[in-house]
């Protein structure tokens, strides 16, 4: 039906422009990883804690093994791993919807993946 094929291309649309807004979130995230890496990537400049935060495990070398916080820039790739892994499954929708060799369907992921990019 024409209402049901509209609704398609806005859903398809509507998920290229959320693909291209994740794509995006992902690029801010890395830099903001990137500003968090110690100057120093030596092996304690990695592993050690943030300023002043200090561990309850420290005299006891069965617990060092497992740190009690992990460094700030840990938490920035969890995140980028979590936004690739949305990028990835957004991105497989879209080319599904798109290999359905639907000329609508296409240009409404031509048309979402220009308007995200755009905003």
């Amino acid at each position: 039906s024409p209402a049901g094929m509209v609704l398609s291309v806005l859903v398809i649309l509507l998920l290229s422009v959320l693909y291209e807004a994740v794509k995006m979130g992902k690029a801010v995230l890395l830099r903001r990883a990137l500003l968090a890496l110690p100057r120093s990537l030596s092996q304690e400049a990695l592993s050690e804690p943030q300023e002043g935060a200090s561990s309850p495990a420290q005299g006891s070398p069965s617990l060092m093994a497992f740190p009690v916080s992990f460094p700030r820039w840990f938490w920035f790739h969890v995140g980028q791993t979590l936004f690739h892994v949305v990028q990835v499954v957004l991105g497989y929708m879209v080319m599904l919807a798109v290999m359905s060799y639907n000329a609508w369907i296409f240009l409404g992921a031509i048309a979402g993946s220009t308007l995200g990019y755009f905003l």
